[in-house]
């Protein structure tokens, strides 16, 4: 006889299941990289087993989930997070810090900023002048958000002679970063940044990466190509979760212009 009562699965066992399809692995690949069984990923999947904190970690690891992400995972399995979440002005990231600083000093005299996961600015070396002079000082007011500034109408954008590849270059890789993550707060900032982005349909050279940034100054044109280097070893969320953003010559020319700037820099001139 049926009772017609369904027991629906605990918090953890859904969660693992919404991860496992999100990033499109079966139960025995999943189980292969986790070092257990498709049997027992079955079983933690339905309810029928309690995973224990380690498994639970190997298998938000073998998921590649980011460290937040992880620690969400062992709260749904009823453990304490595995990883601390420190304030950037903490002790323990001091040495941080004084990394990042000197990393951004040494850059110089191209520009290089630290920004937060939705694009927060954290830090920047003398030479973002060169990315925020005209800007609206509304945009320059803290906190001031770097991925904003790059496309709104009153930022850098209407200084960028390629904003169309380069805004949708920006646009795609936080769009498919939302996906792989999903944060609300991100997709807000993705759909608020496609509006300012001009509609236009990639040319039959398009190739969609190495986009350079083509930007009007006073000297002329700069022509800047762009890294982005993060934490990987990072055991701490909020290390985990910045990245250094630097721009780099894609010419002699654009290079002159920004040894010259800093010259004038240093001298306290304009």
């Amino acid at each position: 006889m049926t009772t017609g009562i369904t027991t629906e699965p605990p918090s953890f066992a859904r969660e693992l299941l919404r991860w496992r399809h999100a990033r499109g692995v079966s139960q025995l690949e999943l189980a292969s990289r986790a070092g257990t069984t498709q049997r027992y990923v079955s079983f933690i999947e339905r309810g029928r087993s309690v995973p224990g904190r380690e498994i639970v970690i190997r298998l938000a690891e073998s998921l590649d989930l980011s460290l937040r992400e992880r620690n969400a995972l062992l709260l749904a399995a009823g453990y304490a997070p595995a990883f601390t979440e420190s304030p950037l002005d903490a002790a323990a990231l001091k040495p941080v810090r004084e990394a990042l600083d000197s990393i951004l000093e040494g850059h110089l005299p191209y520009p290089a900023v630290v920004a937060g996961p939705r694009g927060e600015l954290v830090a920047a070396n003398a030479a973002f002048d060169v990315l925020s002079e005209g800007a609206d000082p509304g945009l320059l007011e803290p906190p001031v958000n770097v991925l904003r500034l790059a496309l709104h109408p009153r930022g850098m954008a209407s200084r960028v002679l390629n904003l169309d590849a380069w805004g949708r270059h920006i646009v795609e890789n936080l769009r498919a970063r939302s996906l792989r993550s999903p944060d609300p707060r991100l997709d807000a900032l993705v759909e608020e940044l496609a509006a300012y982005v001009p509609v236009s349909e990639p040319g039959a050279d398009y190739l969609g990466f190495a986009v350079p940034l083509r930007l009007r100054c006073p000297e002329g044109e700069l022509r800047l190509l762009t890294t982005l280097t993060s934490f990987a070893t990072a055991v701490d969320v909020t290390l985990a979760e910045l990245h250094l953003e630097a721009f780099l010559p894609a010419d002699p020319r654009t290079a002159g212009i920004l040894r010259d700037r800093a010259s004038r820099r240093d001298r306290g001139g304009s």
